[in-house]
This record gives C-alpha cells, sequence and structure tokens, in this order.
C-alpha cells in the first residue's frame, strides 16, 4: 500500500506499519499494539489535514474562479465535486467496517483510547476474510482508483501512481497470500487491522486531493479560448471632407467571451464583460484627446500583458452653422470678430486667410480689419493629416463703412424741449443707434442759427463740437418761443471719413 505522491512522514509511517505487522507473528505485547494505535491516530489526524486542505482548495476556488469565470469555471468545478463524491462512497464504507469491527472489540477503552479487544486476533478474519468483507474492500478500492482516473485527461494522468491501492504484497518466501489474506488474515490483530483501515481511508483522501487539485487546475490551461469571431472596421477617423478618400482597416478578430482580462486605460480598470471592455469617458471639455492601455490575460504560464496603441479623438461642441447671404458683412475702421470652425478638425489645425483686409488671432476665434469698401474673402484650410492641408472653403463678405450717426444736442435730435434745457448744454454729439461696434463720431464743426420771435436770425459758427463764447452768451437769452438750429454739422468716424449730418431743430417752451 506504499507508493504514490506520499509526504516523508507518511512514507514513514508505512515502513513502520509494516515492520510492526511482521512483529504480529511472533507476539502482541502492549508496546506493539500501543505503536499501531499511535499510528493509527497519526493517519486519522493526517486524513484530517488533507480534507481540511481540499476544502480551503475549494472555497478560494469559488471565491475567484467561479466568479470571474462562471461559464468555464462550473464544470470543472463540478467534476471535481464529483472525485470528491468518489472518493467519499470508499471513504464512508471503511468507516462502516470500522465501526463494526470496533463494536465486535468492544468498542473503545477510554484508558487506552483504543478498542478493548485490540489484541485480539479472531475478529478481523471472520469479518474480512470469512464473510467476504476484505474481498469487498478491494473491489472498491479498485473502482474507486478507475473512476478517479476517468476524470482526468491523459496529460493529467501522466505522473499519478495512488498510494490507494489492493495490490498483494510480494512474499519471497513462504506461501503467496491475498490481499485481504495479507493485511485482515490469521494471526492479524484487530489493531493492526483498523490501523490498515486507517491508512486506506488516508490514502484514499490523498487520491482525492491529488485529483482535485489537476482537475481544478484546468481552468488555467488555454485560459483564452477564442469562441467568438467579430468583423472590425478600424478608421483614423469617422469624419472625412468631400474630396478626401475614407480608408479603414478591416479584420476579423476573436475573443474570448467567457473570460473577462484585467483592461486598464491610463492607468484605470474599466468594466469587462462578456470579454470585452467598455470605455466611457466624461467629454465636458473640448480639444483632442488620446488615451492607452493594457490587457492582461491570464495563461497556463500566469498573467501575459497585451499593449494598446495610442488612440485618438476629438470632443467639439454641438453646433449648426447659418449662413446669412444677404447680411455677411465687414465694417471699415473696427476690429470685426469672426469666428472659424470646421466640424470633425481641430481648431488649432485651421488655417486661415483673407483679400482686400487683414485677419489674426487663434482657436477659433480672429479679428478682420478692412480699409476700402468692396468685397473681401475669408479663405480656410485645414491639416487633415499630418502634413497635408487641404483647402475647406471660402466666404464671401460685403464691405460697408459704419452708417452716419445721428447727432444731439441736450439729449435730442429735434422737437420740442425746454429753454432752461438747452441753455444748460455746451456742446453736439453724434451717437450710432443700434450698432453692435463701439464706434466713436466726433463732430468737427457746425453752424448754430437763433430765431427769436419778431427778431432777425442770428448765425454763428464754430469748431469742435463745444460751444464758443459767443454762442453760449447766445444761448443764454433763449426764450419760450425761441427756435434754434444747427446745421452744417459735419463729424468723422473711426474710418477717418468726414460725414455731413442732419441739422437739429428744437423748439423751445
Amino acid at each position: 500500500m506504499a507508493g504514490g505522491k506520499e509526504t516523508p512522514r507518511q512514507k514513514m509511517m508505512g515502513i513502520l506499519y509494516l515492520v510492526l505487522l511482521g512483529l504480529v507473528a511472533l507476539s502482541v505485547p502492549d508496546s506493539l499494539m500501543d505503536a499501531f494505535k499511535n499510528i493509527k491516530n497519526s493517519l486519522d489526524a493526517s486524513t484530517a489535514n488533507v480534507d481540511k486542505g481540499i476544502q480551503t482548495t475549494y472555497t478560494s476556488f469559488e471565491q475567484t474562479k467561479l466568479k470571474e469565470q462562471k461559464e468555464r469555471a462550473q464544470p470543472i468545478f463540478d467534476k471535481a465535486k464529483k472525485a470528491s463524491a468518489v472518493a467519499k462512497l470508499l471513504n464512508d464504507y471503511v468507516q462502516e467496517l470500522k465501526d463494526q469491527l470496533i463494536k465486535e472489540g468492544g468498542g473503545i477503552e477510554p484508558n487506552t483510547g483504543d478498542v478493548g479487544a485490540r489484541e485480539n486476533l479472531d475478529i478481523s478474519p471472520r469479518v474480512m476474510i470469512n464473510q467476504k468483507k476484505g474481498e469487498q474492500l478491494k473491489e472498491k478500492i479498485e473502482e474507486t482508483k478507475q473512476q478517479l482516473m476517468a476524470l482526468l485527461n491523459d496529460k493529467e494522468k501522466q505522473g499519478i501512481n495512488f498510494s490507494l491501492n489492493a495490490d498483494a504484497p510480494h512474499i519471497t518466501t513462504g506461501p503467496s497470500k491475498t490481499w485481504e489474506e495479507a493485511y485482515f488474515g490469521d494471526g492479524i490483530p484487530l489493531g493492526a487491522t483498523l490501523t490498515t483501515l486507517a491508512k486506506i481511508q488516508a490514502d484514499t483522501k490523498n487520491a482525492e486531493n491529488e485529483v482535485v487539485k489537476k482537475i481544478l487546475g484546468e481552468v488555467d490551461q488555454a485560459v483564452v479560448t477564442l469562441d467568438t469571431f467579430d468583423g472590425v472596421a478600424v478608421a483614423p477617423t469617422s469624419y472625412v471632407i468631400a474630396g478626401q478618400p475614407y480608408t479603414a482597416d478591416i479584420f476579423l478578430t476573436a475573443y474570448d467571451s467567457k473570460s473577462n482580462p484585467t483592461i486598464t486605460i491610463n492607468g484605470s480598470s474599466i468594466p469587462v464583460n462578456g470579454g470585452k471592455g467598455k470605455y466611457t469617458v466624461n467629454t465636458s471639455k473640448e480639444g483632442v484627446f488620446t488615451y492607452k492601455g493594457e490587457i492582461v490575460v491570464v495563461g497556463p504560464n500566469g498573467p501575459k500583458k497585451y499593449y494598446l496603441p495610442t488612440q485618438t479623438y476629438q470632443v467639439a461642441r454641438p453646433s449648426a452653422v447659418v449662413s446669412p447671404t444677404k447680411m455677411n458683412v465687414l465694417y471699415i475702421g473696427v476690429p470685426n470678430p469672426v469666428e472659424v470652425s470646421a466640424p470633425g478638425i481641430p481648431k488649432e489645425n485651421l488655417r486661415v486667410s483673407m483679400t482686400n483686409g487683414s485677419i489674426s488671432g487663434a482657436g477659433g476665434i480672429y479679428t478682420v480689419n478692412v480699409t476700402t469698401m468692396g468685397e473681401a474673402k475669408v479663405n480656410v484650410s485645414g491639416e487633415l493629416t499630418k502634413g497635408k492641408v487641404s483647402n475647406l472653403g471660402t466666404s464671401l463678405f460685403r464691405v460697408k463703412r459704419i452708417p452716419d450717426p445721428k447727432p444731439m444736442f441736450a439729449g435730442k435730435g429735434g422737437g420740442n424741449t425746454s429753454a432752461a434745457n438747452i441753455k444748460a448744454q455746451d456742446r453736439i454729439f453724434a451717437k450710432l443707434d443700434n450698432f453692435d461696434f463701439d464706434a466713436k463720431f466726433n463732430v468737427t464743426r457746425f453752424t448754430l442759427l437763433v430765431a427769436k420771435p419778431r427778431q432777425d436770425v442770428i448765425t454763428l459758427s464754430g469748431t469742435g463740437n463745444e460751444l464758443t463764447s459767443a454762442m453760449r452768451s447766445l444761448m443764454n437769452t433763449v426764450t419760450p418761443g425761441t427756435t434754434v438750429e444747427f446745421k452744417d454739422i459735419i463729424a468723422v468716424g473711426p474710418d477717418g471719413t468726414q460725414r455731413g449730418l442732419d441739422p437739429i431743430v428744437l423748439n423751445a417752451n
């Protein structure tokens, strides 16, 4: 019953057991029976330890592989449990024999901790030989070995040599004996038989342990099984400008749908389901972004890393472009703000130029300055691929001068106002109404006419926009019924041109 993958301690106990068994034929002293009892106790402890190790292996497998690779691990787990069930049948049968022999031997003595009739030489032969229990046990041992081996594949069977066996001992002298006669026949005390049965239980548990570990190890063998195939098209970009070729790599990819590898993107793990990872990132910020990662797959030789090439994507604001064909106007003398963008192309990759003016700026925000009335064209090109610039289009603008401002005095451009209001003011202003640009006009000269009731009209002229001292003196004489008129008003705006403005006629009341 020796052999197989036994520990040095188990081998020592097996040798000692055979030596003690050989001494039985000479005498059955208490010291010899104590030795059998000690070996049996040690075998029982070894069996319990191995069983504890098997249960730990099962628990670890359930908490890791069975959760991570449910589809693959469950059949393997069930097969391992079948090996344990096969071993349990033999172990239970041996325990029934032990219980029967202990009962016929008077039970366990409290003083010795051993069966009462441990030195008895009749009980073992009667039960094991005469009642054929030994022969039945041998059959069950061989059957258990066959069932355990049947659960292993050819590769796993290599190197297997169970210490669990029922081979007849090799005898060089004397008559040959069957296995059951050698270990349970005439001259074998009851204590020795119980020790033999304890060793069979230990050998059974060791065989179970070896088979269970080999079966559970199958989950790490060829852990990557390419069972799912998909067609994949990978393009450098999904946005293509008219006239540019669309290119994509088309290929067949395969992955293991029953195994979830560990995938990290930019150092952070992403969820994996069905063998495929799902990368999701917040896109609250505009710009061009890149990411890279790695995929870790557990194989028979441990984990192996596969690196994901750097990927690039662009985030842009949702936008709609509306081109007012009748209102594309640029004004002379003021900085005209212009925004330029092209869907699918980073703003920093745009190239902007123009005719009949100058344009400056970056990042999609530009300022246009024009000096001559007529038309101006804004040309936009973009770098679609590294080193390759393509024309994206041209926008036509009309170039106009700023509209004429409206002259105002005393906050009014004409009409009735109080004489006191007229007397309180000292200058003329030229203001633009409903014009979005910050354009200022300065009055450079004007003529003042004051017509009092039943008096001649007095006319004075001045430069700039302020009233002269003579004009102030005249304005102080305004009374209700007086008409005050400003005419020949000239103003100059940001474009440098002189503008003749409409007259202001005020009636004092």
